[in-house]
């Protein structure tokens, strides 16, 4: 049977297998320790995880996957209506990745849940989920930590996505000309150059001007770009997220710029440079805190969402400096995290680019050759970061 990837081709399919394999094992690892049966996966981030990146889904914008899978010790069994039975068939081959297949009812909304539980061998309200609201004990949070430390497969995956969706910033960027190009054109060149590719984006944040200056998210509406131009894109494709902003500018504009844009590569320099292995993202924020005070904008975190860990989320989760943290505070940082730090202030600055961590060293993803680079100052964690692109 030929089967169609998010990639399309051998490789990719192979490299699917192995990143569901991994993730059914964590998840019997996961269901001994806690004395569980069975795990119901519904939403589209866990979906997506424990089938290698099956997708895309149909409604990008659902809260739940058009596809469920429940997940025991020794099985693992693919659920989903009759409507997308021969999709899945055509596209995944639920029997070559280890799945048993189950079809239903689409009208019947009870019917997804009670076949999930029946092959679980429970009842609907006693069968663990990630936080579905017909089914039983809610361990999302639980799944969002086993899934962050990316498995080798998954991260080759990343850095592929990541290369991607600089390239496509970067391209759509360079073609940008003053005066004569509107924000949504350059947002359209975006998305084509990724969709073209298998990905899509979440997020996809293209202003210019005095909207970036102004607004911390400047939304495409229609204008004509004179001086100053900024991307920002979570990019997803088989399951995975990366998350990166590039600028470019008229000299003039570059040049006013780069004063405020300075303080915020150091903040970024500090929260990059706390993200290593055993230290608790909660400790990381509030050393983010510290970087905003030494900057000389304390409390300026408070303007604008600072990101975080990255993966199967475009946040798989999100804490602010002095919490409250909920269940992720004291979660630690791991080799195989993702990371998108998204420091800014006013004015219109801001950064934004995806990293693996490694033992000792931050490795960056979405990385694009050619793209003006700025070399990192000293104690930086970087060798270098991407700069603003000055058009004449």
């Amino acid at each position: 049977m030929t089967i169609t990837t998010a990639f399309g081709d051998t490789e990719h399919q192979e490299r699917q297998a192995e990143r569901a394999a991994e993730a059914r094992r964590r998840i019997a690892g996961y269901l001994e320790r806690r004395g569980l049966a069975a795990l119901a996966l519904t939403s589209p981030a866990s979906v997506a995880w424990v089938t290698g990146g099956f997708g895309p889904p149909v409604d990008r914008s659902a809260a739940c996957a058009d596809v469920w899978a429940v997940v025991s010790r020794s099985e693992a069994t693919l659920v989903t209506t009759e409507v997308e039975r021969e999709r899945v068939l055509a596209d995944y081959d639920p029997e070559s990745q280890g799945f048993g297949l189950v079809a239903v009812e689409w009208f019947d909304p009870s019917a997804l849940p009670r076949a999930c539980a029946e092959l679980a061998g429970v009842e609907p309200a006693e069968l663990a989920s990630d936080g579905h609201g017909r089914l039983g004990p809610d361990v999302g949070a639980d799944l969002v930590e086993l899934r962050m430390p990316l498995s080798p497969a998954e991260q080759l995956d990343l850095r592929e996505l990541g290369e991607l969706a600089a390239s496509a910033l970067g391209e759509a960027l360079r073609e940008w000309h003053p005066g004569k190009h509107t924000d949504r054109e350059v947002q359209a060149e975006i998305a084509f150059r990724l969709e073209a590719q298998g990905a899509d984006a979440p997020v996809l944040i293209v202003g210019g001007d005095e909207r970036v200056r102004r607004l911390r998210h400047p939304v495409a509406v229609g204008a004509r770009v004179e001086e100053l131009l900024m991307a920002v894109v979570v990019a997803r494709r088989a399951g995975l997220h990366v998350a990166a902003t590039r600028f470019a500018a008229v000299r003039s504009a570059e040049r006013a710029l780069r004063p405020v844009l300075a303080r915020v590569c150091e903040v970024e320099d500090a929260v990059l440079s706390a993200t290593v292995p055993g230290t608790t993202y909660a400790q990381v924020t509030a050393e983010l805190a510290r970087a905003y005070e030494r900057a000389g904008a304390p409390g300026a975190w408070r303007e604008h969402y600072q990101g975080g860990p990255i993966g199967f989320a475009q946040r798989e989760f999100e804490i602010a400096p002095g919490g409250p943290h909920g269940p992720y505070g004291a979660v630690e940082v791991r080799p195989g995290d993702a990371v998108a730090w998204n420091p800014s202030l006013a004015g219109g600055a801001k950064r934004e680019d995806t990293y693996l961590v490694e033992e000792g060293a931050l490795s960056p993803v979405t990385v694009q050759p050619g793209w003006p680079a700025v070399p990192a100052g000293p104690g930086s964690p970087l060798a270098d970061r991407p700069g603003v692109l000055v058009v004449d």
